[in-house]
């Protein structure tokens, strides 16, 4: 699933082709509704301001050092205010065994 805004640059036949060669599904957010993308909004802000760019000399030790950035900082260890302050990683443990109410879960949707 590839979900975006209504930019553009997501609308293009160009990424609808590319999305599909993948077997990704594309997904866009509501016209006008801005809260559709708000988690994803909140990430790119996190990786913008919490990831140090130091320029890289090719484009795979750039997608390396983002990767590196999600699963050995974001998922695991940085804690959300919209998760209890847990780290993604924690309340998905939690969930999956259970740990969390059908309450709580639909609360931080």
């Amino acid at each position: 699933m590839h979900h975006s805004d209504r930019g553009v640059q997501y609308a293009s036949q160009t990424l609808r082709k590319l999305l599909q060669r993948e077997g990704l599904t594309m997904s866009m957010s509501r016209k006008g509704d801005p809260w559709d993308n708000a988690m994803m909004e909140s990430f790119f802000r996190s990786l913008k301001t919490e990831w140090i760019d130091t320029g890289y000399a090719t484009e795979a030790q750039a997608q390396m050092e983002v990767f590196k950035y999600i699963e050995m900082f974001y998922n695991p260890t940085r804690r959300h205010s919209a998760l209890g302050y847990l780290s993604p990683a924690e309340y998905e443990r939690r969930y999956e065994a259970g740990q969390l109410t059908p309450v709580e879960v639909a609360a931080r949707c």
